[in-house]
């Protein structure tokens, strides 16, 4: 069987059975691979909608967890389409550090400025977009206009204080590091926000605790971007202030009189340690499950259900 005569026939088995939203969908961000051929995928996503204990949290069966890491770290859970490699969570660290460092290097022209940054926003815009709830509708071309103006604003941030540091040439070592990483954490936070717009337009699916659809919920939309939106800032710009900070503390150390060229080497080392620590405590310091009061829902969805918290898929 495909990957998509299987998603046809049993997405209600992935995302709409009564215990399987819950039970698959909060442990995201703990079950990263980077890597999974697609056989094992279809082979995973069988045994999982086939398995009278598949939906069981508890299981011991060594087979359902190993499904289950397979299935959270490649498939949407909106969807329950392939998220393509590139943008999978694993392989947001190695795509991210090099592309957050070339865009904090001193500005040496206008391609040396411009590139770095639209490379870094594209990126971040398609991951944003792909990672994000899906359980609303959307032309392909609105959202394709949508993450065009993402890239295009953010770049535009991304830009503008090394156009600054090349006009006014400053001077003083704080303003000329800190205002990229000041820009940096405005351009993320607004590149969420503009990238996945539509949820806090069109709403996204909530459900009750046993995984059933209540309805589209445009305060659940605006709250799951938004605490995606704070996460990104705080990612991104402590990622780009600690490297730094210990930059110019060793810019005053006898090593690198001795050794200039490694000033560069120290650098990209301490980007790719700081995000390497700081992408688990973004992706998981919102729970990828959000829980709302449902007297706080629009009136449509309250007589919906008799619970008084219902739940949303935030997404990464």
């Amino acid at each position: 069987m495909s990957l998509e005569q299987e998603e046809e026939t049993q997405h209600g088995l992935l995302l709409g059975c009564s215990d399987a939203v819950p039970a698959f969908i909060e442990p995201n961000v703990r079950f990263w691979i980077t890597t999974v051929r697609q056989e094992s995928i279809e082979n995973s996503r069988h045994l999982l909608c086939t398995n009278e204990d598949a939906s069981n949290p508890a299981s011991e069966d060594q087979r359902i967890q190993e499904a289950w890491k397979r299935s959270l770290a490649t498939v949407h859970p909106d969807s329950s389409n392939l998220i393509p490699k590139l943008f999978r969570p694993a392989a947001f660290l190695p795509f991210m550090a090099p592309t957050v460092f070339l865009s904090m290097m001193p500005p040496k022209g206008i391609k040396s400025v411009i590139l770095p940054q639209v490379f870094l926003y594209t990126y971040m815009t398609t991951f944003n977009s792909i990672n994000g709830n899906r359980s609303y509708t959307c032309k392909p071309l609105e959202r394709s206009l949508l993450m065009a103006e993402a890239i295009a604003a953010s770049t535009f941030l991304g830009v503008v204080p090394h156009f600054i540091q090349i006009k006014y040439g400053l001077t003083n070592p704080w303003i000329k590091r800190l205002l990229p990483v000041v820009f940096l954490v405005q351009a993320s936070g607004i590149n969420v926000y503009m990238s996945r717009n539509i949820e806090s337009i069109k709403g996204i699916a909530v459900m009750d605790k046993e995984g059933n659809v209540l309805g589209h919920s445009t305060i659940a939309g605006t709250k799951a971007v938004r605490e995606t939106a704070v996460s990104r800032t705080v990612l991104f710009g402590t990622s780009a202030l600690i490297p730094e900070i210990f930059t110019y503390f060793f810019k005053r150390t006898q090593f690198f009189l001795k050794n200039p060229g490694s000033l560069w080497i120290l650098k990209l080392s301490c980007t790719f340690l700081t995000m390497g620590l700081m992408v688990p405590v973004s992706f998981s310091v919102f729970p990828q499950i959000g829980q709302i009061q449902c007297r706080s829902h629009e009136e449509k969805i309250q007589p919906s259900t008799e619970e008084t918290e219902i739940f949303y898929h935030r997404g990464v």
